[in-house]
């Protein structure tokens, strides 16, 4: 027997890709076997080929019976109970509206250019003007406790992240910025220098130090480890071994956000911080310490 004497194609609408449904001996079809596939439906229906109208097939005590002229090559609709599709289309309106939330979940936020005396508290005050705030932390050097001059941010509402984004903020007398940690526009390293930048240029940095490291870890380790975070341009362990190394991403903002943590790498805790150049090796006129207040008090 052929394929199509044995099976019916039916689907949930005229438009979409069918499903062949097994009839019976007698050429009728289960409501069951239908109802298999498309779980509460009730009937089929199609369109007739002379009249294109939609028309509804005979359904008694479950069984469904062939059209006058047998099943065809047509496509069957499924019907459904109105209160079932009504529940159904409820259903799929909420699962958009779900997709379409999921969409715009919000992000922690870098906000760039911190006064070193701003507390987290001091961060966390501020963005509540602008709506709920799930997350705020200041990064801090471990050792010293002191601020690196930027942090992050989370809010609740999408709509809210949106706003803080738009516009600059005067946190503790001075203008911040806030964006997505993987903007271009602006770098919390904005503050570091390099021996091999011009007496004016502000370096970004991109590098990062990597602490307490085995001698086991080779540069493949760190490499393929560091690379869930962004793309890695370079590895360097000295020789001969002195227990860190140093890791080069391709973006300045990968850098500055693992800068403070505590990674595992192979089952050791590494520490993340600044690859800062020695001071006696930095080079600033004192033309741009003047227009960077606390970094002159830094290098004093």
């Amino acid at each position: 027997m052929e394929m199509a004497e044995c099976y019916i194609r039916v689907a949930e609408d005229e438009n979409e890709e069918p499903m062949e449904i097994p009839s019976e001996e007698d050429s009728t079809v289960l409501l069951s076997s239908v109802s298999a596939q498309f779980p509460g439906a009730c009937g089929l229906r199609f369109r007739s080929p002379v009249s294109q109208c939609m028309r509804g097939v005979r359904l008694v005590e479950g069984i469904l019976h062939a059209p006058e002229n047998g099943w065809q090559n047509l496509v069957y609709v499924v019907n459904y109970p109105k209160d079932n599709k009504r529940k159904m289309d409820e259903m799929d309106a909420a699962l958009a509206s779900k997709m379409k939330r999921g969409d715009q979940k919000t992000s922690d936020l870098i906000v760039l250019g911190l006064p070193w005396k701003t507390s987290e508290q001091d961060l966390k005050d501020y963005f509540a003007t602008f709506g709920e705030v799930i997350m705020v932390q200041v990064k801090r050097d471990v050792k010293t406790g002191n601020s690196k001059g930027f942090g992050f941010v989370r809010f609740t509402e999408y709509e809210t992240q949106n706003k803080v984004m738009s516009q600059r903020h005067m946190i503790d007398g001075r203008w911040c910025d806030c964006k997505l940690p993987n903007s271009k526009a602006f770098s919390p390293t904005d503050y570091m220098f390099d021996q091999q930048a011009g007496p004016d240029e502000p370096q970004r940095c991109r590098k990062v130090f990597v602490g307490r490291c085995t001698e086991d870890m080779t540069a493949d380790d760190l490499r393929q480890f560091f690379m869930q975070y962004g793309e890695v341009t370079d590895v360097f362990i000295p020789k001969p071994f002195r227990a860190f190394s140093f890791v080069t991403f391709a973006d300045d903002q990968v850098a500055a956000a693992l800068c403070g943590e505590d990674l595992i790498v192979k089952g050791v805790s590494v520490h993340i911080s600044n690859a800062e150049p020695k001071h006696n090796n930095i080079h600033i006129s004192p033309a741009f310490l003047g227009r960077r207040p606390c970094l002159a008090a830094m290098c004093g």
